[in-house]
């Protein structure tokens, strides 16, 4: 052994190994630059330092050869350790590189789908990865319980700092929401939720004074691994996230990229104005979507830039709400696109590379310029970054969906649910992928398993009776469609067309007639036209053409000016289509459709390009152009989609009487008999 000692030193293999760490170390230093800046995935970095690893094992048996007193004779017993060093290293480096790979920690840029019924259950495994958390909603400790937004946003505002931190695994909010702030069957938790440890809190806010508290706790055993108490003002609130943040990031081991660092130490206002404006325009946002709740948040994340011009991560949130209103349609006008874009280019010019800008740009892209491609590689360079945030998961699954790339689809929220598994919101946007395919068995088990977890969603019910409509079910689709809204909503869409399948036109005439007299304060111009249009249809078909002219009339009216201000708006120009062709302005009504089309080109946008194409192929029966109807009718019935609807199937064909013109026609007739298709766009 002194012999093997004195030949090390001869050879200065301490020397060389030193020099080949310190290298290394350097190069992995700039490759972790460099693969931010342009977004490689996790793979290639660690790729790189796996081979960096080898080779320090071949440069000490090349030092051992090639040292000072040249190619030396090397006894057995020198080989025997050299294989050992070899054996240890390489087992180690083949066990790194073949150890299953977390989702969160996953390529983000490049989903792969999974088996094809491979719904995850919310069931997990307990004490698995000690590098998974979740969040339990903290307590409100103040005295005024109207703080309880405060509280919540707390937690978010922590849970969002380590969800930023790519080696660790984070349970989103809304999996964490139905458990209590100190619950007693944490084991039972954690193995619902898949996580090692819990993060537990409350919250006491007493004027400008803030104290929170936090515990680690580890729920295999229920060991508590760090508690901390802080004392703050309000002004000073935002860097208790991120203490806390980084300090359970040390306590998991888990190791913080430069960017990461930054993002979760980021103080983004010190105004406590601003940030009570900004926790209440969350507070909004977490209660889901409507017209209302999303303008809402809008005005109070108005509050808070005004408050504090310098918040950046406000902005954002203005920029990504108001770019979303404008990809539905609810208001496209100027005054909200350039709204949206000035909110954007604050954001970026106060904080270009921080991960809510970017998530704001590509919602930008993808809501508003619908340049989807472009916010397909936006979102894959902050999921790169940012592995643990299901929202842009979601958002991913949305602009897939419009390249027609669905199998990706579904497997961005397939790595959703295991971030979020107790959330029927990524199930449901599952279900409506899984319909839109045609595949209505595993939407309708999919939709059963977010029913188990919130029974008295309505918008479920909703999406199974529109499977039922697709699949010619009517007596099942009824009873879903047993309560008719009292006001204007999204749901009026699904109860008539119930009615008109079943051709009882009568009292959803009488329904929609009653509902335009008190359409309800949530009721937006394009939902009335929407109803004023539907009624019309409905007295087409019962007969009153007189009563059909003068809404189709009124329709138009309120269309004009909106249509004047958006001018490509799909939803007005696909409802000025529906009024010119009932009013038997052919030539309007197809100069519509091609605007309609060019707006929305199938190349650009498959989903809002087929629906497109649907209208199309309705308003050319209605107005008789049998052959070109047909030959679309034939097309999408080969191709994934959907609206407000499910996509057309034959048994929806068969039964809607707006394509009763086309009965007669023994190609239609085909299409309702077989149900293979052309893929090929006419």
């Amino acid at each position: 052994m002194n012999e093997f000692l004195d030949r090390l030193r001869q050879r200065k293999l301490v020397q060389w190994s030193l020099a080949y760490i310190a290298a290394a170390f350097a190069l992995i230093q700039v490759t972790d630059v460099v693969a931010q800046q342009f977004g490689w995935p996790d793979g290639a970095r660690r790729g790189i330092t796996i081979a960096l690893a080898i080779g320090f094992f071949v440069t000490l048996v090349l030092a051992w050869y090639h040292g000072e007193r040249g190619v030396q004779r090397v006894s057995g017993t020198e080989l025997l350790i050299l294989a050992l060093l070899l054996t240890i290293g390489g087992g180690v480096l083949w066990h790194t590189a073949q150890a299953p790979r977390d989702a969160s920690t996953g390529d983000a840029a490049t989903l792969s789908k999974p088996p094809a019924a491979s719904t995850p259950t919310p069931e997990h495994s307990a004490g698995g990865d000690d590098k998974s958390i979740a969040v339990l909603p903290f307590e409100n400790l103040s005295e005024e319980k109207a703080n309880a937004y405060f509280a919540d946003g707390m937690q978010d505002e922590i849970l969002t700092r380590l969800s930023k931190i790519g080696t660790l695994r984070v349970i989103s909010r809304t999996s964490t929401l139905p458990f209590a702030s100190h619950p007693e069957n944490l084991t039972e938790i954690a193995k619902k939720l898949g996580v090692a440890t819990i993060l537990e809190g409350s919250v006491q806010k007493s004027g400008n004074k803030v104290r929170i508290n936090v515990q680690l706790i580890r729920a295999l055993g229920d060991e508590h691994l760090w508690a901390e108490t802080y004392d703050r003002m309000l002004d000073d609130v935002f860097g208790v996230q991120g203490e806390v943040a980084g300090t359970i990031a040390d306590k998991l081991g888990a190791t913080l990229t430069r960017d990461a660092r930054r993002e979760v130490a980021q103080v983004t206002t010190r105004n406590p104005v601003a940030l009570d404006a900004y926790l209440r325009g969350a507070a909004l946002n977490r209660r889901g979507f409507t017209d209302t709740l999303a303008l809402a948040a809008i005005q109070s994340y108005g509050e808070a830039v005004k408050a504090d011009p310098e918040f950046a991560q406000a902005w954002a949130a203005i920029a990504r709400m108001e770019s979303w209103l404008i990809f539905l349609g609810i208001d496209g006008s100027p005054e909200r696109r350039a709204s949206a874009l000035q909110a954007l280019q604050a954001a970026e010019r106060l904080q270009p590379d921080a991960l809510d800008t970017l998530v704001a740009r590509g919602m930008y892209e993808f809501g508003v310029e619908r340049d989807f491609e472009s916010a397909r590689k936006r979102y894959a360079q902050v999921l790169a970054r940012w592995p643990n945030d299901v929202g842009t998961m979601i958002a991913m699954s949305h602009v897939l969906e419009e390249l027609g790339r669905d199998n990706e689809a579904d497997a961005a929220l397939q790595q959703a649910l295991q971030l979020d598994p107790l959330n029927p919101h990524p199930y449901k946007n599952l279900a409506v992928l899984q319909t839109n395919e045609r595949h209505f068995d595993a939407a309708l088990g999919t939709l059963d398993r977010a029913l188990a977890l919130s029974p008295d969603d309505e918008e479920l019910r909703q999406l199974q009776g529109d499977i039922y409509l697709a699949q010619g079910e009517l007596d099942r689709a009824a009873k879903v469609f047993d309560k008719p809204p009292a006001t204007i909503s999204d749901q009026v869409h699904q109860y008539v067309v119930l009615a008109r399948m079943q051709r009882r036109y009568a009292p959803a005439i009488a329904w929609l007639q009653g509902l335009l007299a008190r359409p309800g304060a949530e009721a937006t111009p394009l939902d009335v036209i929407l109803v004023r249009l539907e009624l019309a249809e409905l007295q087409v078909l019962n007969g009153d053409r007189a009563g059909a002219a003068d809404n189709y009339r009124q329709a138009l009216a309120a269309i004009a000016p909106l249509l004047e201000r958006q001018p490509d708006n799909p939803w007005l120009l696909s409802e000025m289509a529906m009024a010119q062709a009932g009013l038997g302005d052919e030539k309007a009504a197809m100069a519509a459709l091609d605007r309609l089309l060019a707006t929305q080109p199938e190349s650009k946008s498959a989903q809002q390009g087929r629906v497109a194409l649907e209208r199309r192929a309705s308003v050319l029966a209605v107005i008789g152009h049998k052959d070109e109807a047909i030959a679309r009718l034939r097309y999408l019935l080969g191709v994934p989609y959907g609206g407000l609807l499910a996509p057309i199937t034959p048994a929806s064909l068969r039964l809607d009487p707006q394509f009763d013109a086309l009965r007669g026609d023994a190609e239609f007739q085909k299409l309702l008999q077989d149900a293979s298709t052309s893929k090929v766009a006419p």
